[in-house]
């Protein structure tokens, strides 16, 4: 049997479709990708914020799954809206690619070397934030569209930089481009970033056990935290909220090591907390986390519809 895969059109994610690809083929498996065009893909002016978030180029996919045309799909996990869907599965995270954001700036320059008034385009409003809060005196502007066309800003000189996920870049072989990668004590960033999401019917269980071969339990732990920090905030995936997550070695073993932001857009304020757990309860810590995020203000400084506080021991206390 031949396992159809549904993927996006852009080079990005027709690169990270066949990656997966390949890998059920190492296994012995046919896979023929499947073409599906999103309406984020159509319509790639309007900012994202406007259109629902990163969600829009989601449910074309899920659609193709729902209706039997493909039989799995393969998203970059940032996208996917944490409220489960009853009828898919996530049957797969792989391993991670590096989740920090980089600068692709003019003439090799860092951010710190950025002159005031310097134009960078970025389509995030936790990018945003985040690069506001730093008071460099950038003059930031909208940017959407792929990565080559994000790229040709800066070499065709409209604007002086731009801020993409480290990750896509990796993954089309345009490193080389990078003029810094961004440290996350300046830019956490979005939760579930560089990490796939293979996505398939959850009656499905035959595609569901060939594609769980490709899931990593480390990656799944540090994404299942860092988008419960999402769910708990009850924020979508263009909120500003930064997240990272990452597999330690602790006292007792393997620990769970968590940070996360909640920014206003202005950059007039952020409240930046972080916390430790066990991996086993990756979705309880980044819950916790969240809870620890409003009681120290976050709600006064995005647009969050939390769920009714809940006192509780500060996680990793």
């Amino acid at each position: 049997m031949t396992l159809r895969l549904g993927t996006r059109r852009s080079t990005l994610a027709t690169t990270q479709s066949s990656w997966v690809a390949d890998r059920l083929r190492d296994l012995g498996h046919d896979v023929e990708l499947v073409e599906i065009t999103t309406e984020g893909d159509r319509d790639r002016t309007t900012p994202l914020a406007s259109m629902g978030g990163t969600g829009v180029f989601v449910s074309a996919l899920r659609e193709a799954l729902r209706d039997g045309t493909v039989d799995l799909a393969v998203h970059s996990l940032k996208d996917l809206p944490t409220t489960p869907e009853d009828d898919l599965v996530v049957a797969a995270i792989p391993s991670r690619e590096d989740p920090r954001d980089a600068l692709v700036a003019r003439d090799g320059l860092t951010l710190g070397e950025l002159p005031a008034g310097s134009t960078v385009g970025t389509g995030s409003p936790r990018r945003r934030a985040q690069l506001e809060a730093l008071g460099l005196g950038l003059e930031l502007r909208e940017l959407r569209g792929n990565v080559e066309t994000r790229l040709g800003k800066v070499s065709g000189g409209e604007l002086d930089a731009v801020v993409l996920a480290h990750a896509g870049l990796r993954r089309i072989g345009r490193a080389d481009v990078v003029t810094e990668v961004l440290d996350p004590i300046q830019m956490l960033p979005a939760p579930g970033q560089g990490a796939l999401a293979v996505e398939v019917r959850a009656d499905d269980s035959a595609t569901r056990d060939v594609v769980a071969a490709l899931d990593d339990a480390d990656t799944r732990a540090c994404v299942v935290a860092e988008r419960a920090v999402l769910a708990e905030l009850e924020a979508g995936c263009s909120a500003p909220i930064g997240a990272l997550a990452e597999v330690v070695l602790g006292d007792d073993g393997d620990e769970l090591s968590l940070r996360a932001v909640v920014a206003s857009i202005d950059g007039a304020g952020d409240v930046r907390r972080s916390a430790a757990g066990s991996p086993a309860d990756a979705d309880g810590l980044g819950r916790a986390l969240a809870r620890l995020l409003l009681e120290d203000g976050a709600a006064d400084l995005a647009p969050l519809s939390p769920r009714p506080t809940v006192h509780t021991e500060r996680p990793g206390a």
